[in-house]
């Protein structure tokens, strides 16, 4: 149900981590693939490991953000394969720090390639893709930061709750072309997660080859970087061709759907709300309702009180 045989794909980011998963388990499916990567020979690396699993890929290295940057990775796609079928927009960095410490510099470079990566590359694939007048595939990466928020991260933050925002819209926006979009919410083992406290211990169980607990793979939802590549190759095939505007989260042994923000709890009053008015309804009405922020991070049975 998942073949890809004939379909041509982009995958951004791709030298390492979830984005060689996802170029590797594409091309397990029959694409061929567009690696693309900031460092030319962690692209050809990655093509090499294709290859040599009797897959088809080349490299196109380009720092994602720039719209020239993304016509050049529909250009490579079109150039060694002859058409553009799936656009998995991926590429990311950190730039970590607190609201008072975070620098211009930190916030715009994060968003730049995230945020307005995820766009350029988007776009250049739907103005093709909508001429080709086949349909086709938009995937990006969001994160669990962008849905509930993480301490030190506004800048990651800002731009992966910007990506699903564009996910839903885009999906509106194409629909009458067959294109769909959705975004994919992973956790697994990579060097940005090795960074997250809750995390670490697993992901260096991971480094020394041992094998994650139901715990870790279920309750943590975090597995290795080919645990969740299936959801990226399942959205890329004809099986997924009803599913758009979707955010699906994956990792380890689970697969979830987030939801779209839904409004909660309402009230009315006649001549609209003041400050008073408000400070009077609020612990009843609306405080029992009021929303966390940041992941729960999950503990083992017998840490429970």
């Amino acid at each position: 149900m998942a073949d890809l045989t004939g379909k041509v794909a982009v995958v951004t980011g791709a030298g390492r981590g979830l984005g060689l998963a996802y170029a590797q388990d594409l091309a397990t499916a029959g694409a061929s693939v567009v690696v693309n990567d900031i460092d030319p020979s962690a692209a050809d690396a990655a093509v090499e490991s294709i290859t040599a699993a009797g897959g088809t890929a080349v490299a196109q290295a380009a720092a994602i953000g720039t719209a020239e940057a993304a016509q050049s990775l529909v250009d490579r796609a079109v150039s060694a394969f002859g058409r553009l079928d799936v656009m998995v927009a991926n590429a990311g960095v950190l730039r970590d720090t607190v609201l008072w410490k975070m620098s211009d510099e930190d916030f715009d470079t994060v968003v730049h390639v995230h945020l307005r990566g995820t766009f350029t590359c988007a776009r250049a694939a739907a103005v093709h893709m909508r001429a080709q007048a086949e349909g086709g595939r938009i995937i990006c990466v969001g994160s669990p930061t962008g849905q509930r928020g993480t301490f030190g991260q506004t800048n990651y933050a800002a731009a992966k709750a910007g990506i699903v925002g564009m996910v839903r819209t885009w999906a509106m926006e194409l629909a009458r072309a067959a294109i769909t979009v959705n975004a994919v919410i992973p956790v697994a083992a990579t060097e940005m997660t090795r960074t997250v406290p809750f995390l670490r211990e697993h992901v260096e169980a991971l480094d020394r080859g041992e094998k994650l607990s139901s715990f870790a793979r279920r309750a943590v939802a975090l597995g290795s970087t080919a645990d969740a590549a299936g959801v990226v190759t399942f959205l890329a095939s004809d099986a997924a061709a009803d599913v758009t505007g979707q955010a699906i989260g994956v990792g380890g042994d689970k697969v979830s759907l987030w939801s779209h923000p839904q409004q909660i709890v309402s009230a009315f009053t006649d001549d609209g709300w003041s400050a008073d008015a408000l400070a009077e309804t609020w612990p009843a009405t609306f405080g029992p309702h009021a929303q966390t922020v940041g992941e729960p991070v999950p503990q083992p049975l017998e840490q429970r009180a």
